[in-house]
């Protein structure tokens, strides 16, 4: 495909972005509440197209469907595990949503800090999420420099897609903060499910005969690929090691908890939930659809994740939907990328450099503004590298998430939890993380994934124990909680 009309879409994405980004700055207060969580403001519509844009990234169209792929029917299961635990978001979410209003919460690891009368917490929480969140962040620009360079047969560099959705994700970002991510988002989200859907069916109607024949033609030409485990790349251990991760992502990755302090009420919070889980469902089976599409119309591919690039550049898909794709995918990465960069920058702010919220809030916003372009800065060097295998980094990058989930678990629900037992849990867990995955090693056979949950909630548990709780603090946090809980009728 011509890059001429790749760039002439972009522009045009870039031009409505911007438009958008701009009408949500429009009468907004620069507050550090207005910034980072819209003034908890959001209506249900809005916050269930900004979670589902901010979850939903360059990991599915690509990666997930780079994952059924190599991995086949396997990967409708890892996705289906992630689904299933949003099971937590609607236990943990009006519960977030209560104490952050309370206590005027920013950043969930600001909440863990409070709770536990120990800001280490937060900030040993927040140097682990940035040093994990970084390399996902890398995935959603190497998601667009794949696509870009894939279907335009490589006249776009792929270092070309990467400073694109780099300096598209700062800008809108920093124009109105939270409120002009979450408009961007809803307008992202829309696009890259709309787009999807027709170009699926279109596949799927003109050059596969349909659903029948589709899964017809798949049975008898890779059979393997619609069983269990599949062709190879899953067996159990690998699935449970892959999908633990995904399932907790709700609560253990902050660009995401942060959204369940956005929401102007309750009701609106019951509108994301619900929102988001069909949209999460469709998105799912269409990227998994895609990824078999793949499979059958151009077999034999080197690299996974360039199976919907390639698909997309192809005979078999139009160019006008084939560009109109091209924005759908960017759109989603570049959604999860200022998200990320919003996140990480409120965690500077509020939890690296506590002092820095006495100070006013024009400060803290100059602060988080520069943080946000240096941590841009760090995804572009990282995503340079252009590693394989999008799916696989994703989940990497939410194992070393995971060591904040007992924390939150016993935040909420155990007055007996302590700082040191959150704390020591949290360090020593980032640590195994980050030694198992880059040393490889598979303690009988598990992946790191299921140690570093389990040591850190064994490490939890056991140091809470033997140390004393601030009872105060638990008191009132827990009771609160359980009181508003009972009066709203909140499992």
């Amino acid at each position: 495909m011509s890059s001429v009309y790749l760039y002439g879409a972009v522009v045009i994405y870039i031009i409505l972005g911007s438009i958008v980004a701009f009408l949500a700055r429009k009468d907004m207060e620069m507050g550090v509440m207005e910034y980072f969580l819209d003034d908890r403001k959001t209506s249900g519509f809005v916050a269930a197209l900004s979670y589902s844009a901010t979850t939903f990234s360059a990991f599915m169209m690509i990666g997930l469907a780079g994952f059924t792929y190599s991995g086949g029917v396997g990967a409708l299961g890892f996705e289906l595990v992630y689904l299933s635990g949003l099971s937590l978001v609607a236990f943990f979410g009006p519960r977030f949503w209560l104490i952050g209003k309370k206590n005027n919460y920013v950043s969930p690891y600001e909440m863990l800090g409070d709770r536990y009368q120990n800001q280490w917490i937060a900030v040993v929480s927040a140097i682990s999420a940035c040093f994990f969140l970084i390399p996902y962040l890398a995935v959603q620009l190497m998601g667009v420099g794949y696509l870009l360079s894939g279907l335009s047969g490589g006249e776009i560099p792929f270092i070309s897609g990467v400073i694109i959705a780099a300096g598209l994700a700062i800008a809108w970002a920093l124009i109105a903060g939270m409120k002009s991510v979450t408009w961007t988002d809803s307008l992202q989200s829309l696009i890259m499910m709309v787009v999807s859907i027709l170009i699926l069916f279109f596949v799927v109607y003109q050059h596969l005969g349909g659903f029948a024949a589709f899964f017809g033609r798949l049975s008898s030409e890779y059979p393997e690929f619609l069983n269990v485990p599949g062709p190879g790349f899953f067996d159990f251990k690998t699935f449970l090691a892959l999908s633990l991760p995904w399932f907790f992502f709700s609560i253990s990755n902050p660009q995401v908890s942060q959204r369940l302090f956005i929401p102007r009420d309750l009701k609106a919070m019951r509108t994301m939930i619900i929102g988001f889980l069909g949209f999460g469902f469709v998105y799912t089976i269409v990227s998994v659809v895609w990824g078999f599409s793949a499979k059958l119309l151009i077999p034999g591919l080197a690299n996974a994740d360039m199976a919907t690039p390639q698909l997309l550049a192809s005979e078999y898909v139009p160019t006008v939907l084939a560009l109109t794709a091209m924005v759908g995918i960017t759109a989603a990465a570049i959604s999860t990328v200022d998200s990320i960069m919003l996140t990480l920058s409120s965690v500077v702010v509020r939890d690296l450099f506590k002092n820095l919220s006495d100070q006013r809030d024009i400060k803290q916003l100059r602060i988080a503004k520069i943080s946000i372009i240096v941590i841009a800065i760090f995804g572009l060097l990282f995503a340079i590298q252009e590693l394989d295998l999008i799916a696989a980094l994703s989940v990497a990058s939410s194992v070393g998430l995971l060591v904040v989930v007992p924390s939150i678990f016993g935040a909420f629900f155990w007055k007996g939890a302590t700082a040191a037992g959150s704390l020591s849990s949290i360090i020593i867990a980032s640590f195994t993380a980050v030694y198992l995955q880059f040393s490889g090693w598979q303690p009988f056979g598990h992946g790191a994934g299921i140690w570093t949950l389990l040591v850190s909630t064994l490490i939890f548990i056991g140091v809470s124990l033997l140390t004393e709780a601030p009872r105060e603090k638990a008191d009132e946090f827990i009771d609160y909680l359980n009181k508003e809980c009972e009066a709203k009728n909140i499992l």
